[in-house]
């Protein structure tokens, strides 16, 4: 059994993160509801959203069963929402929260997130698109300080109660800490073996700011869908590695990999829609890696990164990460 802590304490307000949750990007809408009913009957309390999964209101419905039902309490549960490009501007922000709050069934938010770095120009929050962005990138005059600003606002409104990013660099998270009044309580990012991003992870956990890590089985985190320079990386439910430590603690190739994340003190969000793997994923803390482990992984780190803002996925190329 794990001695390991299943939950965080953000920066400022100390306000407890799980370090398990619930993905939803990508749950079809007809499933939405009856799924994160299920992980919170099942024991998820973290639930990440998104105003562009466009499921949000569902995932509101799921809440409202589970409150009504008396499975939970709203102060018990963590829901977390991002705020898509074209809301980048005070005015926007505002507009966006609000139809977040409303789809949610919600009073306020536990973490509100910047979704990227990329300001676009403004689609009413009710018109986005249902996958990702349009396929012609259009620049809004929306600088990060005004969008923190707006984000900080929402906080002392009582809308938020914690504010962070995702998909940023170090850069960026820089500029904002040269000016904010709250600094960023969390970094989301794509983060497997095969992207461990060593460096940004350990700055960014010294400036006190959470890793929350999406896509942690690696080629699967954009359904399936790879850059071409991708497509023949091997799976990581299927590498040898991974297998050999799974046999090794009695326990799936998946849960290994989720292990990697939350063991060195990060949050996970995997998406599933099965109620057994959400048990599973509930039982991480019933083992341990060791050191052996750690060194194994730590070498199929290749840099590749899935969710990439390439043209073959994207419909243009937008290199900021490079």
């Amino acid at each position: 059994m794990s001695s390991q802590k299943n939950y965080v304490e953000l920066n400022r307000t100390k306000q407890k993160m799980p370090l398990v949750g619930l993905g939803t990007a990508r749950i079809d809408r007809k499933e939405t509801e009856e799924v994160v009913y299920n992980a919170i009957k099942t024991g998820y309390r973290l639930i990440d959203a998104a105003l562009l999964y466009q499921n949000e209101a569902e995932v509101g419905k799921a809440i409202k069963r589970a409150l009504s039902d008396g499975i939970v309490k709203r102060e018990e549960l963590f829901v977390i929402s991002k705020l898509w490009n074209s809301h980048h501007s005070k005015e926007a922000v505002k507009k966006a929260i609000k139809v977040t709050l409303e789809d949610l069934g919600l009073d306020y938010l536990d973490l509100y997130l910047i979704h990227w770095p990329i300001p676009s120009h403004f689609v009413e929050p009710k018109d986005l698109p249902n996958i990702a962005m349009e396929k012609e990138y259009k620049m809004e005059r929306s600088p990060i300080h005004e969008c923190w600003r707006a984000m900080e606002e929402l906080v002392d409104e009582g809308l938020v109660r914690n504010i962070g990013v995702s998909n940023f660099n170090v850069q960026s998270i820089l500029d904002i800490l040269t000016y904010c009044k709250y600094k960023p309580a969390a970094l989301e990012i794509e983060h497997h073996p095969y992207l461990q991003q060593k460096r940004l992870v350990k700055w960014v956990n010294s400036h006190d700011i959470h890793i929350i890590a999406y896509g942690a089985f690696g080629p699967t985190v954009y359904g399936g869908v790879v850059p071409n320079h991708l497509k023949d990386v091997q799976s990581l439910f299927e590498h040898p590695v991974i297998k050999k430590i799974a046999e090794k603690h009695k326990h799936e190739p998946g849960e290994i990999l989720l292990k990697w994340v939350i063991q060195r003190g990060n949050t996970v969000i995997p998406k599933t829609t099965k109620v057994e793997r959400m048990k599973s994923n509930l039982n991480l803390f019933s083992f341990d890696l060791d050191e052996d482990d750690f060194k194994e992984i730590e070498k199929l780190d290749i840099k590749a990164r899935f969710n990439d803002l390439v043209e073959e996925m994207y419909g243009y190329e937008f290199p900021i990460f490079d």
